[in-house]
């Protein structure tokens, strides 16, 4: 598994943004994972990293919470579809939830979001998709 020059974690639980952060600097998915704790916080870092399209310290993965404070998952997804396109094209967003609410789930899916997973986050979630989105082909 070749590491992701940076992959950013968008949750408001401080304790699964460590264990996530954890697993994946374990498993050398990534080669810096940085945490921001709503999609307003999500937003500014993908305005700092993002400036041109392929920008190495854009990250290229994203797990995205559902239900944050500030800003949720749904919400950041509408405000990334504002952004300019450099900052859009290399990202992969996966929604990392608990939340599989129907409701949520239809609106998520007419956004642009790439797959989701429940938490907790596991190796194995992990490697399936890794090898969906990043392994070469």
């Amino acid at each position: 598994m070749l590491p992701l020059p940076n992959v950013l974690l968008v949750d408001d639980d401080p304790t699964t943004n460590y264990l996530n952060k954890l697993l994946l600097t374990r498993m050398g998915v990534a080669q810096q994972v940085l945490v921001a704790e709503n999609g307003e916080q999500a937003l500014r870092t993908l305005d700092q990293s993002c400036r041109a399209a392929a920008d190495p310290a854009c990250p290229r993965l994203i797990l995205l919470d559902m239900n944050m404070p500030v800003l949720n998952g749904l919400g950041f997804l509408e405000a990334y579809l504002q952004l300019p396109l450099a900052q859009q094209q290399p990202i992969v967003i996966v929604m990392l939830t608990t939340s599989m609410h129907p409701v949520d789930l239809a609106r998520a899916q007419q956004l642009p979001i790439d797959g989701f997973l429940n938490k907790p986050l596991t190796q194995q979630k992990v490697t399936d998709l890794w090898q969906q989105h990043f392994a070469p082909q």
